[in-house]
């Protein structure tokens, strides 16, 4: 079963640095990238907006080329609908924001969490690479048992566990 990607909408477009223009077109452009994600990667996703200063009295949900779109309502922030989706959802989703509110509530309820930075690079490259796989970098040569001490067990070029396992789960997007 395909995970379900949650994202912060406006946490997202500020990550990849686009706030600052018109904001119904980046929210358009975003919107455009998720679904040709969606295409590639078969997840379901929901981003949520913000709509608690002009907003409507009810939340309000739409479809865009097999995105879910939801708005808040006015007085409800869309952090807490993300919140509230994370729990509902637990470890089925992967929330993509960097706010440490919606990150603390995700990680609590079993939700993976992607920085917003982290997953808008990530869209970059399998949008302009076409989802090919980019270059790995060289090693450049610098000798990591040099500043290891003797009491250290284990191979030193081989990351920590935690690490290992996030980015195994990080593949899967």
């Amino acid at each position: 079963m395909p995970t379900h990607l949650i994202v912060d909408g406006y946490n997202l477009l500020a990550g990849a640095g686009r706030l600052s223009g018109h904001l119904e077109s980046a929210r358009d452009v975003l919107l455009q990238e998720l679904a040709a994600y969606r295409h590639r990667k078969n997840h379901a996703i929901t981003v949520v907006f913000d709509g608690w200063q002009q907003g409507q009295s009810s939340e309000r949900r739409e479809h865009r080329s097999g995105v879910q779109v939801i708005y808040s309502k006015r007085g409800e922030r869309a952090d807490q609908v993300i919140q509230r989706l994370a729990r509902e959802y637990g470890a089925d989703c992967a929330v993509v924001s960097s706010d440490h509110e919606i990150v603390n509530t995700a990680r609590a309820h079993g939700a993976m969490v992607i920085g917003a930075r982290e997953f808008s690079d990530k869209l970059r490259m399998s949008s302009s690479a076409g989802g090919a796989m980019p270059y790995k970098e060289l090693d450049p040569g610098n000798d990591v048992r040099s500043t290891r001490g003797p009491e250290k067990k284990g191979n030193p070029r081989k990351l920590p566990k935690s690490q290992r396992q996030r980015a195994r789960r990080l593949k899967r997007f």
